[in-house]
């Protein structure tokens, strides 16, 4: 199944596409690979989630920051290269996790995002290397940033 209909089945209801906040492109294309660049929590009304987890926010809530932000590395995707479809499998995410000192349940938050992915592009396909990481504060306080490695379909 395409990665568009699961995207339609799911009825996910991705953000706007984020615009850059500094000197950077939101997505670079390499040969068969594409970089997307840090992305945060941006929901579609385009607003933030922002706060740090294991303080102002839970896991729970972390979790959804986490699915946010797949949303919106989707909404990147998508605008850039015109179709999901497009996208072969996810490489690699490197996870970011704006968190209190004493939480340690990061890989637990950025699941928020693989298990998005692999709902869209399968268990083999939508899963890929990874890292999650507790930062100090994070841009804006977002909750949660991630950045992403994809490889193109063969075309």
């Amino acid at each position: 199944m395409s990665p568009e209909t699961r995207v339609a089945e799911l009825n996910l209801d991705l953000p706007p596409t984020p615009k850059p906040a500094g000197v950077y492109q939101p997505l670079v294309v390499v040969g068969d690979l594409v970089y997307v660049s840090g992305h945060g929590p941006l929901r579609a009304d385009g607003s933030l989630i922002v706060g740090r987890v294991g303080r102002e926010l839970d896991l729970v809530q972390g979790r959804a920051a986490a699915r946010q932000v797949g949303l919106s590395i989707l909404a990147t995707l998508r605008g850039r290269l015109g179709s999901l479809d497009r996208v072969q499998r996810l490489v690699k995410l490197l996870g970011m996790v704006n968190s209190a000192p004493d939480f340690l349940d990061h890989p637990k938050v950025i699941n928020g995002c693989s298990e998005l992915f692999a709902e869209i592009w399968g268990p083999d396909r939508g899963v890929g290397a990874r890292s999650a990481v507790g930062l100090g504060p994070l841009p804006g306080n977002i909750a949660v940033e991630i950045e992403a490695i994809f490889q193109l379909a063969p075309a």
